[in-house]
């Protein structure tokens, strides 16, 4: 007896197993409701709106709207989101793991309703249609309640395209400009203190040390500035910041192309070198604590790119990155003393007019920050224009700068220099002529459904021909990417040569989308259902999410077996 209550009990479970098997064979996706657990709560005039939103998929930000009936409500002040971008709609802001928003409700009838519509979709590309959800309401009288304060979750900042060892590189790069550069032997000798020739490891020792002490002031300077930047990373994502920040960088990188100068007040850099002076060379203490004063003295090349930094380090409000970044910037510029303290002068280039050219090309680079945060106020196709400006004015500066040299090879870098120039205009070429974006994809011949009675009529009308039904959105990246990748595909177009093609679009999320939907038992999109040639559904057989154009041939070919 025992025995067959046991077997009995494996047979159970080896069947949940199998079904559980079938059931994530049959689609990996979970339900609307679980992937973004929707609820509410008010407490007078406030209504607070919450979702989670299970790991592994996003809700779209543009997507969620609120609808009043009979009701008055406040404007939906939504946070900032998370960026993400793909090639069919750009940069749009998702939210991940939880959103809570408070809403508040000037005036409500009895029997009041509020309808939440939101959309979102899974990483692994599949997104549900736009769901709405009808909130009653309780009653709330004019002016019953005071409005409630709406609370937003800290937000991120906006991030440069930069890194810590950006910084390293940059400090490298400006000890080799015009005002840095030749100042490196005089420093060498108030380093060594102008005694006997010490040996290689003790002089290698000082200019470390010297080092370290400019490293620490850049770094303590890094630290401050991170925990200043703490209190207002959330201010950083209003477009006037951002405009702001763009205006500082543009005139700082205007300063580095010598329009003006950038620099302490001369009396304070005079005091800061006096007492420099004062210490005393070749010992460990004195020529830490001048590396420490230098880190103070900025010269007119170090400004600009240590402000633009600092203003890096000010809205990531992370105090490693901060002493950090700083850090390896005093590092990068002291390497070329250690070198000249150790090696002497025999290492240094010769000055030149090259000197100030690497001055400009920083400009440059510092000019492509306030593009980066600009593109967020004006949009990705202003964007891309500015971004084919700036490289059209490098490229070209660059051109003109190597006109002045006579050597054969250089002939070789200007060709290359100008066919740059010429690829980064096109944006603003396409953009001057309005030209037309070319596509020459040759898509499947669908024939559009409707609903589900078009459906049937579509599938009477089969006569014995397997059907294939292709559910599209234009709110479903997916879907576009099957357009673009996998219908377009010669070996996809040879495999459907004899199956019947139909397509759905329920972008609208009409009355009649949806029951289409539901009628489909459809989760989200994409999703491709079979027919056979008896018109009969192969369920097992249905394709949910994006599959490539070898993948989907390979299903194709196995329909056909």
């Amino acid at each position: 007896m025992a025995q067959r209550i046991l077997t009995l009990i494996l047979l159970f479970c080896s069947t949940q197993v199998y079904a559980g098997l079938f059931d994530s064979q049959k689609s990996q996706f979970v339900p609307v409701d679980s992937a973004f657990a929707f609820d509410f709560q008010q407490q007078g005039n406030s209504l607070g709106l919450n979702w989670e939103i299970k790991p592994g998929y996003y809700l779209y930000r543009q997507q969620i709207s609120v609808t009043p009936a009979q009701a008055t409500v406040g404007a939906l002040n939504l946070p900032a989101g998370e960026w993400h971008e793909d090639e069919f709609y750009g940069k749009t802001e998702i939210y991940k793991h939880q959103l809570s928003v408070t809403l508040p409700i000037s005036e409500a009838a009895q029997g009041a309703t509020l309808r939440v519509t939101y959309q979102g979709c899974a990483e692994a590309g599949f997104c549900y249609p736009p769901e709405t959800k009808v909130v009653p309401l309780n009653a709330v009288a004019p002016g019953e309640f005071a409005p409630a304060p709406v609370t937003a979750p800290e937000e991120k900042p906006t991030q440069l395209p930069f890194s810590a060892l950006w910084a390293l590189l940059i400090g490298i790069g400006i000890a080799f400009t015009p005002c840095v550069l030749p100042m490196y032997p005089l420093i060498s000798g108030i380093v060594l203190g102008g005694k006997q020739r010490l040996s290689t490891a003790r002089a290698l020792w000082l200019s470390f040390v010297y080092v370290q002490g400019m490293a620490l002031t850049y770094t303590a300077l890094g630290l401050i500035v991170a925990a200043a930047g703490m209190q207002f990373q959330a201010a950083l994502q209003h477009p006037y910041i951002l405009i702001g920040l763009s205006v500082v960088f543009i005139a700082l990188a205007l300063s580095m192309f010598g329009l003006f100068t950038l620099q302490l007040p001369s009396s304070l850099q005079t005091r800061l070198t006096l007492l420099s002076n004062r210490q005393q060379g070749g010992s460990l203490a004195g020529v830490f604590s001048m590396g420490a004063i230098a880190g103070l003295i900025c010269s007119p090349c170090t400004t600009a790119p240590l402000s633009a930094i600092l203003l890096y380090i000010a809205q990531s409000g992370n105090l490693w990155l901060g002493g950090g970044t700083l850090y390896l910037y005093a590092l990068g510029m002291g390497l070329p003393l250690i070198l000249v303290t150790v090696f002497g002068n025999r290492l240094l280039p010769k000055s030149g007019p090259w000197m100030q050219q690497v001055k400009v090309a920083f400009g440059f680079v510092i000019l492509a920050l306030p593009v980066f945060l600009l593109e967020r106020v004006i949009g990705e196709a202003w964007g891309l224009r500015l971004w084919s400006l700036l490289g059209v004015a490098f490229f070209g500066w660059a051109f003109i700068t190597s006109l002045n040299s006579h050597k054969g090879w250089m002939r070789v870098v200007q060709i290359a220099l100008l066919g740059a120039a010429l690829v980064a205009a096109r944006p603003l070429q396409d953009w001057a002529f309005d030209a037309p974006v070319q596509t020459a994809q040759a898509h499947l011949n669908f024939t559009r459904i409707t609903d589900i009675d078009s459906l049937n009529s579509a599938l009477a009308q089969a006569k014995g021909k397997p059907v294939m039904l292709d559910l599209y959105a234009d709110w479903c990246v997916a879907c576009k990417e099957f357009e673009k990748y996998t219908f377009s595909h010669p070996d996809v177009h040879r495999a459907l040569e004899n199956t019947v093609l139909l397509q759905a679009d329920v972008t609208r999320n009409s009355p009649q989308d949806v029951a289409l939907l539901k009628h489909l038992q459809v989760l989200g999109l994409p999703t491709i259902l079979f027919y056979d040639a008896n018109g009969q559904e192969q369920p097992q057989q249905r394709v949910t999410g994006f599959m490539n154009a070898a993948d989907f041939t390979a299903h194709l070919h196995n329909l056909a077996r």
